[in-house]
């Protein structure tokens, strides 16, 4: 079966972990992939017209083809797998409102569109639903073998309190100064913000270690860490997050605190492997317990590392993608 995969990037995180990660199975189970970014203009647009029909399967990475492309796509395409893991019908949370009647449509005539939806959470799912019957929910997940577990002999005289993401999402993370302000006044000299991202922002208290991503180094700097976190708003936009910030914390066994939103509710467990806070003070306690205790750190950040095999890992979920790709409606 060959399969054209159609990405938004090589570095970009959905790209890398919805679909990338998976091209080494999908191949020894008899799918040769190729990958393309999606086009950005009419010429390149023109090329992927004429080489669809040379695949058995599309796979189409969150994006949504504008009108009149997408009816030549969906009749030249053979089938069409569509994977969905962010809240692309909603405007995001830097917006005055989430609604938008344009990313609604688009997002309604995708899905019509497709053969088979993969949805990163139960939330994608259910928006799906109502404009295509063949949706999979298959979440976000990480390889364990490629995340370790972090040295808790290693002995550390600051606690750092880590975040991981892009620059899209960073916003998020800025929101939360007073609260590292907070924490910066209540622990002088003993906790750090890290900043793992492409920009990044002071606070007035809290020392901010920046370090630049990359896929080669990402492991490490969290192992690096002892606490990370991933805070959101309670908005539509959130609520399609699939959570790989959290994944990546459990990976190398560091606990997680989060807004309680989404998919984060379902992967940290409050006071088993994590804590979920939505206030500033409660922001403020739930750090202060972990970096208060470093024993409790290690069996919460265990216990994360356990969550993975709860369905969030690659080794999990490969023979999902695999299904969806290779399924009844997306036959060789």
């Amino acid at each position: 079966m060959r399969m054209l995969a159609l990405i938004q990037g090589e570095e970009i995180a959905a790209s890398r972990y919805r679909i990338l990660q998976y091209l080494p199975y999908l191949k020894e189970n008899g799918v040769d992939t190729d990958v393309m970014e999606f086009p950005d203009s009419i010429q390149e647009y023109a090329r992927l017209y004429l080489k669809l029909d040379k695949y058995d399967c599309i796979f189409v990475q969150r994006k949504r083809f504008h009108f009149p492309f997408l009816g030549l796509f969906r009749n030249r395409a053979k089938k069409t797998v569509y994977d969905l893991d962010d809240a692309v019908m909603y405007k995001n949370s830097l917006a005055g409102s989430p609604y938008s009647r344009t990313r609604q449509r688009r997002f309604e005539n995708m899905a019509r569109a497709c053969d088979a939806i993969i949805a990163g959470n139960s939330f994608l799912m259910e928006q799906s639903l109502p404009y295509n019957s063949n949706v999979v929910l298959i979440p976000t997940s990480i390889s364990s073998e490629r995340y370790g577990l972090k040295d808790y002999s290693k002995p550390k005289d600051i606690v750092t309190i880590g975040w991981i993401g892009d620059h899209g999402s960073i916003h998020y993370l800025e929101g939360m100064a007073d609260v590292f302000d907070e924490v910066a006044r209540l622990y002088p000299g003993k906790v750090e913000l890290k900043i793992i991202c492409d920009v990044f922002f002071d606070c007035r208290i809290m020392p901010v270690r920046k370090v630049i991503w990359s896929a080669e180094t990402e492991v490490d700097e969290l192992k690096d860490c002892d606490i990370g976190i991933m805070p959101l708003k309670d908005d539509p936009w959130s609520w399609g997050k699939c959570g790989l910030k959290i994944l990546q914390y459990f990976g190398v066994g560091i606990p997680a605190v989060c807004t309680p939103v989404g998919v984060n509710r379902d992967v940290v467990k409050h006071g088993q492997n994590g804590y979920w806070a939505s206030s500033n003070s409660e922001w403020v306690d739930m750090l202060s317990r972990l970096i208060d205790d470093s024993e409790q750190r290690k069996t919460f950040g265990i216990e994360g590392r356990k969550t993975l095999q709860t369905g969030y890992s690659v080794e999990a979920n490969s023979p999902l993608i695999l299904e969806a790709v290779k399924g009844s409606r997306c036959q060789e």
